[in-house]
Formats: C-alpha cells, structure tokens, sequence
C-alpha cells in the first residue's frame, strides 16, 4: 500500500492485510442511484439548502443548492488556482451533472456524480452495502500487482493502448480525447483489472471511509508488522490547515478521475490518495460499494 516514489501523501509505501470482501465490479451508475431514489424519496447534500454558518464569508447569491462543476479554460492558466476550472454552479447535482439545461441523456450507464460523502452511505446502507476502507479499495485497485504502478502493470498507454478515461493534453485547457471521452465514461467502458474491477483508474474519484491525513499514519505507528484492517487517522486529522475558517473534515477518495493528466495530477495509480471535504458535490466524485459477508 502506497508509493515511496510519488506525491508525499502516499508515503510511506508498506504492508497491510485486509480481512476478505467482495467488490462491485463497477461505480454506481446514474441509472442505479435513480433507482434507489425513486425507491427512497432521498435528496442528495447538492440538492438541499446550505446553512451559512458553515461557509463564513461567502457571498448570498452562493449559498443555495447546487456543486462544482469542471469547466476547460480558454488558455494556459496558473494550475495552483483550482477556481480557474471549478465552478460553484447552483443546480448541478447528480440529475444535471453540468447544471441547469444538462440531463442524464445517454448516461444511463456512467457513474453518478455530485455525490457527497453521506449520499453515498445512504445508498450503500439501502442497498446492503458498505463503503470500503482505503486499503480494501487499494488491495482490491491493485488486482493482484502488489507494488505495479498502474491497476493493468508500469506502463501508462501500453503498447499505445488507453486503458482508462484519464486527460490527454496540457490540463486544463487543451483535451486531445485520444482515450475516446471528454467527461465520463460508461462504467465498463475500459479493460477490467485483475480481479474483475472495471474503472479503478480514472473517470471518477471513489470515496472511501477513512479520514484523509497526509502519509499513512498507521504504517508510522506500526513499523514492525502488517497493520490489520486500518482504519486511518481519526477526523481531527482530517481537517484542512491552510483554512482554518471552514471546518469541514475530509476523507479519503481514491481512483483519479478524468481530470487527472501527467502534466497536472498522475493519481490514477493505486497508491495515489486526494482529501475531500464529505460535503461537496464535484463533476469527478462518485463511489462503489463492498460486502463484507457472503453475497446471497
């Protein structure tokens, strides 16, 4: 679990043992989270209103339902401005995944997103699921190639061949769409890995239910063994430093998505991790659900 060679949050690279699951071979679709709503009445966090006490500082207009939505620049920019391409967009949720005037047409079959962390719990307790820990969803990415840098081998296009919706070009203004997709993908759209998984690299970041701290904290606290099913650190951990005004803790999604690119951010590895606030909706974020006993 984890990389020595990468981006410093994954650090250190080391062992663990996770007792046996079972996976769903794909992300939740559009089509499955329709069903569970009709099913519930249930309301996604992008669809409620927000509470002003818990965004100090932002203007009126913003606090009302809606997410972030990924919009390609005009040009070059400065790629340590994230508020060049995301957009607060009220509306977007998971029924109109670029805001108001856009549909689930032709997307019946691609992953929902919008999905803050509680939407996606909610779904998974209805269905008799669970959301994985971070390493059940790294042994379970990883397919069998412990220490491989990508779910499929070392190699990013082997043998010139895409093997998930990721971005080609330089992010974010110029996508050369050779793997086929500009946004997402259907869920089976790429060669499964190992184990059967489809899409555990790129097209959408998955949610897991640890507690995002940077490194792992639970090889530091345990150097002479294999921890067994961590959990991660606990929510204080989790809350980002640098905005001391928002309290929001964050957990671990795992995947990249397709934003991800070698000139901008090359976590569609395994061993890569992200922090997301749990309750944000992105263009980017879905999740897939676990069993932990025998499937009937």
């Amino acid at each position: 679990m984890g990389s020595d060679r990468h981006y410093r949050e994954e650090k250190p690279q080391h062992w663990v043992r996770v007792d046996p699951f079972w996976m769903d071979p794909t992300t939740v679709t559009n089509e499955a989270f329709a069903a569970f709503v009709a099913a519930t009445g249930y309301v996604t966090v992008a669809e409620r209103p927000l509470d002003p006490a818990a965004y100090p500082g932002a203007k009126p207009e913003l606090l009302v339902p809606g997410a972030l939505v990924f919009r390609m620049t005009e040009g070059p920019v400065d790629t340590s401005d994230l508020s060049q391409w995301w957009h607060w967009t009220p509306g977007a949720c998971w029924r109109r995944p670029e805001g108001p005037g856009s549909d689930l047409s032709e997307r019946a079959d691609h992953p929902v997103v919008h999905i803050a962390f509680e939407d996606a719990e909610a779904f998974a307790h209805w269905a008799g699921k669970s959301l994985p820990t971070e390493a059940e969803w790294e042994c379970a990415a990883r397919g069998g190639l412990d220490g491989a840098d990508y779910v499929w081998g070392d190699a990013l296009v082997p043998d010139g061949q895409h093997m998930a919706n990721t971005w080609q070009g330089p992010f974010p203004w110029r996508n050369f769409e050779t793997d086929g997709f500009t946004r997402t993908a259907p869920v089976a759209s790429f060669p499964a890995n190992g184990f059967g998984l489809f899409n555990m690299a790129g097209n959408v970041w998955e949610w897991t239910t640890d507690w995002f701290a940077v490194g792992h904290t639970d090889a530091a606290e345990q150097p002479c063994c294999a921890p067994a099913n961590p959990r991660g650190p606990d929510m204080a951990a989790s809350y980002d430093a640098t905005q001391r005004a928002v309290r929001i803790p964050r957990r671990v999604v795992k995947g990249g998505s397709f934003l991800c690119a070698p000139s901008y951010c090359q976590r569609y590895r395994p061993a890569a991790r992200h922090a997301q606030m749990i309750d944000t909706g992105m263009s980017h974020i879905g999740f897939r659900c676990i069993r932990r006993d025998a499937p009937t």
